[in-house]
C-alpha cells in the first residue's frame, strides 16, 4: 500500500499532511485505532473532499480498511500503520478539524490506565494540533472507560463538551458492527463530543 501509506518524515523536515493528497483536501480529519475501517471508510465516501488519516497496528484492521477503499473507489484515505502517538508531534499546529477516538480498548486494569489514549499526556499533543472549534468525538462501550474519558475531559480547559445526549449520535456518526455487536451483548456505548477551545 505504498500510495495509501503515511511514514514518519526525517528529523526537522517540514511537511504538510495536505501533500499527502492528489488533490489537496479542505480539511484533514484523523482516526485513532480505525478498527475494521468502516467509520473512517463511511466518512470518506460522505466527504470526498476531506482528507482522512487512519492509525491503526493491526494488520487485519488495516486489511478491512483496504478492502473498503477499493470497493468503494476511495481516494481521500491515507494510512499510518503505527501507534498514532509516533506520527502526532510530526503534524503541524492547527491542521486537523476532526479526531475519533471510537470504541478504543478500555485498558480496564489499573496497571494498564497509562496505555489509554484519552490521557492528558496524549491530548497535551494532540490539542495544538487541532483547529479552534475542532470536534473530538469518543465513543465507548466500557462503563470503566466511560467514566476515564469524563473524568480526564472535565478536567480539560481547551475542550469543551458539547455533547448534547451521550445515548444518542448525529446523523454523521454511522453504526459499525463493534457498535452492534457491544448492543447485543448488552453494553450501552456512548457518544460523546468536545470542542477545540481558542484558535
Amino acid at each position: 500500500m505504498p500510495a495509501l501509506s503515511i511514514a514518519v518524515p526525517a528529523q526537522g523536515v517540514a511537511w504538510a499532511p495536505r501533500d499527502l493528497f492528489a488533490h489537496p483536501p479542505q480539511q484533514i480529519w484523523l482516526e485513532v485505532g480505525f478498527g475494521s475501517g468502516e467509520h473512517l471508510a463511511w466518512q470518506a465516501a460522505r466527504h470526498p473532499d476531506i482528507g482522512m488519516i487512519g492509525a491503526e497496528v493491526f494488520l487485519n484492521g488495516i486489511a478491512g480498511l483496504l478492502g473498503h477503499i477499493e470497493s468503494r473507489g476511495l481516494t481521500n484515505i491515507r494510512i499510518f500503520a503505527e501507534d498514532v502517538r509516533v506520527l502526532l508531534p510530526h503534524l503541524p499546529v492547527g491542521c486537523l478539524s476532526r479526531v475519533f477516538v471510537l470504541f478504543p480498548d478500555p485498558w480496564p486494569k489499573t496497571r494498564h490506565e497509562e496505555r489509554r489514549f484519552i490521557a492528558d499526556r496524549n491530548l497535551d499533543l494532540l490539542a495544538p494540533l487541532m483547529q479552534g472549534g475542532a470536534l473530538l468525538r469518543i465513543a465507548s462501550d466500557d462503563a470503566t472507560y466511560q467514566n476515564w474519558v469524563r473524568g480526564v475531559m472535565a478536567g480539560r480547559d481547551d475542550f469543551r463538551d458539547v455533547t448534547s445526549d451521550p445515548a444518542q449520535k448525529s446523523e454523521d456518526w454511522p453504526t459499525t458492527r463493534y457498535e452492534t455487536k457491544a448492543r447485543l451483548a448488552g453494553r450501552a456505548p456512548i457518544f460523546l463530543s468536545f470542542e477545540k477551545c481558542g484558535l
